[in-house]
């Protein structure tokens, strides 16, 4: 294949006065066209391009292969029309292919760039740009617009979401490195690039596995990736070093700037011949730019394509649960053991190495993403996709695979339920049909697993809360949730509490207030809900002033009125500092706890106070949870690190029994047949421990992410098959088998633009529909309000809402909602 390559070169970009100087260069075939180009458009040719035709052509008659390399940095806007003219008629039999490439700065506009690569279009061989240099802009042509390029580079882009739906049908290799906003892509991001088998993806906000595989999976051919990079690798390719491997491909990328290195070499060495041989002169053009020493000057910018911003990243850091994550699992490990080293496996456990080595180590790669610091991230990728031939300049071998496949699934679930195999929803009824002897948790079960595997980035869906009121404009300001709860026998209702210190009752489905109960007296915020289950139309309400209510919303008016009868509702005695309230299954009792080391126990009956269990714990107690079936066994979590569990028979002075956590305890609940306690410390210690005895029956392992101020939330969902968990320093809810542990999937809280961070406040699923769960997120902008975001697993994030009227008809005890 013929390959016309224009070189030029940052080192000789400006141009000669003299017109005449012209006639010691003959220019022939495209350099000719692009000479008479510059005469209709009355512009001095510029001297790179001229160069490189002149270098092309040389090569060409010496039976090389020309390569046409165009940097954008040596033109100027004037350069512009006689450069697209000659494009557009580039199915000139002398070029083949053309490659636009960028060291630092470009003068053109982005239009005029974007035009120039689609008027070469299928001509294109690599694209190397700095988008930084043209904007979102630039990006929105050229993802909507395609391109016909093998390789582009887009390092530093302004991608917060990538979403390339144009043509890239060509296109085999794509380099997103360093794209600061870069968290996500788009549902059809990668259909359009058929043959797309390299991508990398160093230094961007990529976070979580199950999103980015899901998207991944789209490439059919992918066989490199890269999340990190070795030290010494320009691109995806195995590293070298690694056992002394090379690339067989010739296109490689870094064989194509190897190239383009060895011909700017050699046009260094020309600079001084190529002078005399076209001095170049300026037209009699009025529009003529003067050209100043410091345009011709390019010592002042970065080459961006060799020089790697996050070299100093791994300077600090401490290497604690990082080399569980994988972060040490890297393509040069070997390197840093000596010559031993390479007789071992990579399969090897980092644990097994000296210690004095970890200095070594942490200079070899560098770059990393966010998902690179997830547990396992290594075996999780070359478990999921088979044909992967190298991560992370590291090659996989059969050894790779085989560990992978053991680490997967000892770790993590691919369907829900421990399906080993996607079947359709068709198969399952047909099946539960034609044999009916398998019980009604199977089938159920296995739908649910059919579908989330099938929606594997699920829907996510802030609750936006309307009012049906006529008379009321409370929709005119925005509720700041603060606390909520599914109601126990309507799939429909919730209640909310909000930071100051309302009560509203919603349907969750039509997003329509069914009551609005006002605060009462000075600020405060509600942190006590609790539905009570043998008369649903009550429900309790504590506040960190110490506030406790019970309601009847029955009996509340369904309009914006603070005055209601007075059966409505009942004061009791006030809890000072008060954190969680709960209720017994008899509906007779309820319990408050708060920031001091007592309980105070409740009879709902007659409004009394009945007792104050004191001391309970040498720190304050942040939840109390009475057990759901037994009622008057209950459960207190606290920051003393303690889990303990009472019995109100025995007058609750000692407890049945202790449990100590590592870290100061946030959460305790029971599973909803009581045979579980789950405990949540700071930082992700999440337990699940049997009730009968405080036995550990499962630690869930979730990577702690050092901060003492991570508190963590876990609830079960779908009964008590499964957990979910989520933390306030952390953007992110996991969903673990509560069987074995094992991970689902995690789900990752996207914010409404870019630069806001969310976090997790609280969470719980959803009673009624498996795999469906609510969380109450926050923002860190102090001028942004918390949002309740619905989550159903089983849809996917970009398919269209779907009804569940069907699957779950109305209570018999419902309240009409709207």
């Amino acid at each position: 294949m013929n390959v016309l390559a224009i070189v030029c070169s940052p080192l000789i970009g400006f141009r000669h006065e003299n017109p005449m100087e012209l006639r010691f260069y003959q220019p022939i075939g495209s350099n000719s066209r692009y000479v008479d180009s510059c005469k209709d458009w009355s512009t001095v040719p510029n001297k790179a391009v001229l160069s490189a035709f002149f270098k092309a052509e040389l090569r060409k008659s010496n039976k090389e292969e020309p390569t046409f390399v165009l940097y954008l940095d040596d033109l100027k806007g004037a350069d512009f029309h006689p450069l697209y003219n000659l494009f557009v008629q580039i199915d000139i039999s002398e070029i083949d292919s053309v490659d636009i490439l960028q060291k630092s700065t470009c003068s053109l506009e982005g239009d005029f760039v974007l035009l120039l690569l689609q008027a070469i279009n299928q001509k294109l061989r690599v694209v190397d740009l700095q988008d930084k240099t043209f904007g979102k802009e630039f990006l929105l042509g050229l993802s909507l617009g395609g391109l016909g390029c093998q390789i582009l580079n887009l390092k530093f882009s302004h991608f917060r979401k990538v979403n390339m739906i144009g043509k890239f049908s060509q296109m085999h290799t794509l380099n997103l490195d360093f794209s600061a906003s870069l968290t996500t892509f788009g549902k059809d991001c990668f259909t359009c690039m058929p043959n797309l088998k390299c991508l990398s993806l160093c230094e961007t906000k990529i976070s979580n596995l199950w999103t980015t595989c899901a998207s991944l999976a789209k490439i059919k051919n992918l066989v490199e990736l890269r999340f990190q990079s070795c030290l010494c690798c320009d691109d995806t390719k195995a590293c070298p070093r690694s056992f002394g491997g090379k690339s067989d491909e010739s296109t490689s990328y870094n064989m194509i700037h190897e190239t383009v290195r060895e011909r700017m070499d050699l046009l260094s060495n020309m600079e001084d011949g190529l002078l005399n041989v076209f001095p170049i002169g300026n037209y009699n053009n009025p529009v003529h730019e003067t050209v100043s020493e410091s345009d011709e000057s390019t010592d002042s910018e970065v080459d961006f394509s060799n020089t790697h911003p996050g070299t100093s990243l791994l300077e600090d850091f401490t290497y604690g649960s990082s080399v569980w994550n994988g972060l040490l699992d890297l393509p040069n490990e070997i390197f840093s053991w000596g010559s031993e080293g390479i007789e071992e496996s990579w399969s090897n456990s980092f644990i097994s190495r000296p210690a004095t080595n970890i200095s070594r180590i942490k200079h070899l790669s560098y770059q990393p993403s966010p998902i690179c610091y997830e547990k396992h991230y290594r075996e999780f990728l070359i478990a999921s996709f088979p044909n992967l031939k190298i991560l992370d300049n590291k090659p996989i071998i059969k050894a790779d695979k085989d560990r992978a496949a053991v680490i997967y699934a000892d770790n993590f679930e691919y369907l829900p339920y421990q399906r080993t195999n996607k079947e359709s929803v068709v198969s399952i009824l047909q099946k539960r049909e034609i044999k009916g002897h398998k019980s009604h948790y199977y089938y159920s079960r296995s739908l649910g697993a059919s579908k989330v595997g099938c929606a594997i980035l699920p829907s996510l869906h802030p609750l936006s809360i309307q009012d049906t009121s006529s008379s009321l404009s409370i929709n005119a300001r925005k509720f700041r949730p603060r606390q909520f709860e599914y109601h126990p026998s309507n799939s429909n209702l919730m209640a909310i509490g909000t930071l100051d210190g309302e009560v509203v009752v919603v349907n969750h489905e039509s997003e329509k207030i069914v009551r609005y109960i006002p605060s009462h007296g000075a600020m405060n915020s509600i942190l006590g809900l609790c539905w009570l289950r043998k008369y649903p139309t009550k429900l309790i309400s504590g506040s960190d002033n110490g506030l406790l209510k019970l309601y009847d919303i029955q009996q509340i008016p369904s309009t914006n009125n603070s005055i209601y009868p007075s059966g409505a509702s009942v004061s009791f005695d006030e809890f000072d500092q008060l954190t969680s309230v709960h209720v017994n299954s008899l509906d007779e009792l309820f319990l408050a706890s708060g920031y001091s080391e007592h309980v105070a126990l409740y009879d709902i009956n007659t409004g009394k106070r009945l007792q104050v269990f004191t001391n309970m714990h040498e720190e304050h107690i942040n939840v109390v949870k009475f057990a759901n079936h037994s009622p008057s066994i209950f459960a207190t979590s606290s920051f003393d690190h303690d889990v303990k569990m009472w019995d109100l028979r025995q007058k609750p002075i000692h407890p049945c029994y202790t449990v100590s956590s590592g870290r100061g305890n946030v959460m305790v609940c029971f599973s909803p047949d009581d045979h579980y306690l789950l405990a949540s410390a700071v930082d992700n210690e999440v337990k699940q421990l049997l009730a009968v005895d405080g036995r550990l029956h499962l630690d869930f392992g979730i990577p702690p992410t050092g901060s003492s101020q991570n508190y963590t939330r876990s609830y079960y969902m779908n009964g008590r098959d499964y957990i979910l968990s989520g933390s306030c320093d952390e953007h992110v809810v996991r969903i673990c088998s509560a069987q074995t542990g094992r991970r689902l999937r995690d789900i990752s809280l996207e914010g409404k633009s870019s630069g806001s961070s969310m976090f997790v406040q609280s969470l719980r699923g959803d009673p009624f529909r498996d795999f469906n769960l609510s969380v109450l997120a926050a923002y860190l902008s102090p001028s942004s309000s918390p949002e309740i975001v619905k989550v159903n697993m089983l849809t996917s994030k970009d398919a269209d809402k779907e009804s569940s009227s069907d699957e779950h008809p109305p209570s018999a005890h419902s309240l009409k909602g709207g």
